[in-house]
């Protein structure tokens, strides 16, 4: 089973915030034993980005006075083990060294240059374990202008180009650049680095030899961008704000309905024709302006101002029951309430529980790459220096 892949590899985990523990989570559910290294007495930053935070059970011993765990630490923590290590002193710099010898993989996200500074860094722990695969996760990168300069995951979003076509355009109320609701710059990275990780431990099955990684948020924030960035380096032309509207599909946005909002997602051309004879615009198939994707995309306000007219005629229901008759696809906006209580989601069982000795159920997200596996006992997120508390160190 897949979520055993990784039985036997052991992850030293000295990252911090979301970009490397999204990582170090990808590998523990994946059966890595991962070691979180954190400050003592305060632990990782997100420990204390709250509220929301998940206290112990009403009446329960509450675990050398832990008031609990915010939910955003929640997120990206399960399934490790937490010690407390300042590296910065003689004696921390030493344990870390001990478990860098006996470790497979090593993360870090500080600045450049910090652990060299106490024998930390990649040359110094290869030495000592010529297979350490060692992924350094920075904003940008171990080397250029801007190497020494921290970067959280707001700024990669619009130094990277991701906010200057997100949002409304210029003219509509609201007009102006906007983040997206997650850090998905940050996301995007423990992704990536999961995969860089992944492909290095192959390497060195086949090699013996370990690997430093290089990852930093505005290459990824850079490469994001995927289809916009396509579009630019063909075109010459910068992608515009565009609201809620598809830059390469027509229509594929957000249209109001008599009682609510529904999601149109037309991708091909059979897909417009069936949405033309539901919504009773048949001629519109034909019509040269909007049969093709492209005549779509070029006659797009006109397009859909005659579908801003037609879909406030009926409501949800009716419309997405004739789309589904008609194989138009669509898609509801749902509240965080509407996505849990969701029959697909419970089928598909997202949600999952795991026991704190301390805190009692842990709710979280199954990672989406255990679906085939079947149903796993997740080890909770843990307690600051838990494990060290635990192992007397």
């Amino acid at each position: 089973m897949l979520h055993q892949a990784l039985a036997g590899i052991k992850v030293l985990d000295l990252s911090r915030i979301l970009a490397g523990p999204w990582c170090t989570q990808n590998l523990a559910d994946l059966g890595a034993e991962v070691t979180k290294v954190e400050r003592p007495g305060l632990g990782d930053d997100t420990r204390g980005w709250g509220p929301p935070y998940l206290h112990p059970p009403e009446g329960s011993a509450d675990g050398d006075g832990e008031t609990g765990l915010s939910a955003y630490f929640i997120c990206c923590n399960r399934g490790k083990q937490s010690v407390a290590i300042d590296y910065a002193t003689p004696e921390g710099a030493a344990r870390i060294r001990k478990l860098a010898l006996q470790a497979d993989v090593l993360v870090e996200n500080y600045k450049v240059g910090t652990l060299r500074r106490y024998g930390l860094d990649y040359e110094s722990l290869k030495a000592l374990n010529p297979r350490l695969v060692y992924l350094s996760i920075t904003g940008f990168g171990q080397s250029g202008p801007m190497a020494d300069k921290p970067g959280y995951d707001y700024v990669f979003q619009g130094m990277g180009g991701l906010m200057s076509y997100t949002g409304h355009p210029d003219g509509e109320p609201g007009a102006g650049p906007l983040r997206t609701g997650v850090a998905v710059v940050d996301l995007t990275t423990g992704m990536y680095a999961t995969s860089a990780v992944l492909a290095a431990l192959l390497r060195r099955h086949a090699t013996g030899e370990g690997e430093y990684l290089d990852i930093a948020l505005l290459d990824v924030a850079v490469a994001l961008n995927a289809n916009q960035a396509s579009n630019y380096l063909v075109s010459g032309k910068a992608p515009q704000r565009s609201g809620n509207a598809h830059p390469n599909c027509a229509p594929y946005e957000v249209f109001r309905c008599a009682d609510g909002h529904l999601i149109l997602a037309i991708g091909n051309d059979a897909q417009f024709a069936r949405l033309c004879e539901v919504a009773c615009l048949g001629a519109l198939a034909t019509d040269p302006r909007y049969a093709s994707n492209a005549g779509r995309i070029a006659n797009l306000p006109a397009l859909r101002k005659l579908l801003t007219d037609v879909f406030p005629t009926r409501d949800r229901q009716s419309w997405t029951q004739a789309f589904d008759a008609a194989g138009v696809p669509w898609g509801p906006i749902h509240s965080m309430e509407e996505v849990f209580a969701h029959p697909q989601v419970s089928h598909r069982q997202l949600v999952q529980q795991a026991e704190h000795p301390v805190l009692g159920r842990v709710p979280m997200i199954r990672n989406p790459m255990l679906a085939g596996s079947g149903a796993q006992a997740l080890a909770p997120p843990p307690l600051l220096d838990e494990h060290g508390r635990r192992n007397g160190s």
